[in-house]
């Protein structure tokens, strides 16, 4: 039988391709730095041949810092004035999305003096779709009812005053509970209600907070003390 050749074995050196490429990487980082280099120390020279370019830019900075600054406190400042004069009519909370009710009645919150007021209902509330702090320190939590057809329509029931009852103290830490629509409310929840510390607000006293000045809590009677906290 005849001999089978042997493979022949591989070299085991690198490809000089390799090692050029390494070279060729240290030699732009090396050329990038020397640039970067020479830039700074020209900007440097610059700057100390005129400073009275340093000083004009920090001026203009500072100029536009300040402007800026005047400008967000005026935007505070006009907020506060438009909603101290908020006011709303009956017939333009009936024309609301019920979505928009909720920010309606938000805003009529904070020109009653509750700065951290928000919206918050929406899917998974807990029952809840405003809730605020008024200047007393009482945290309030209100389920906005939005009726269609107003006075008409179908009233607010004691089943929508259970999840306000079960979820307003013991999820949302509410001092004052309020149950507040542009329609009306059933004889049977406002019994409910009354037993439960809760507060109504229907469509007449609503029409009498949202087109007025007065805050929402002159309306309302029964509330914890000033300061002190309903559920303590």
């Amino acid at each position: 039988m005849s001999g089978r050749r042997r493979p022949a074995r591989r070299s085991g050196r690198r490809p000089r391709r390799r090692k050029n490429q390494g070279f060729e990487q240290v030699a732009l980082a090396v050329l990038a730095a020397v640039v970067a280099f020479s830039l700074a120390t020209t900007v440097l020279r610059r700057l100390a041949a005129h400073p009275w370019t340093v000083v004009s830019v920090l001026s203009m900075a500072a100029a536009g810092t300040g402007a800026w600054a005047w400008r967000r406190r005026e935007a505070v400042r006009w907020d506060q004035v438009r909603a101290s004069g908020l006011r709303y009519a009956l017939a333009q909370l009936d024309g609301l999305h019920h979505r928009a009710f909720e920010y309606a009645v938000r805003d009529l919150m904070r020109r009653d003096g509750c700065a951290d007021a928000q919206q918050v209902g929406g899917r998974g509330d807990n029952g809840a779709d405003v809730i605020a702090t008024d200047p007393y320190g009482r945290r309030w939590v209100l389920q906005c009812k939005h009726k269609r057809d107003g006075w008409s329509g179908k009233p607010v029931g004691t089943p929508d005053l259970h999840v306000l009852n079960g979820t307003g103290r013991q999820v949302h830490h509410g001092d004052v509970l309020v149950m507040l629509t542009n329609g009306r409310i059933t004889a049977n929840a406002a019994d409910f209600a009354k037993s439960q510390r809760l507060h109504l607000v229907d469509r007449h006293l609503l029409a009498e907070w949202a087109a007025g000045s007065r805050p929402l809590w002159d309306y309302l009677r029964a509330l914890p003390p000033a300061g002190r906290r309903a559920g303590l």
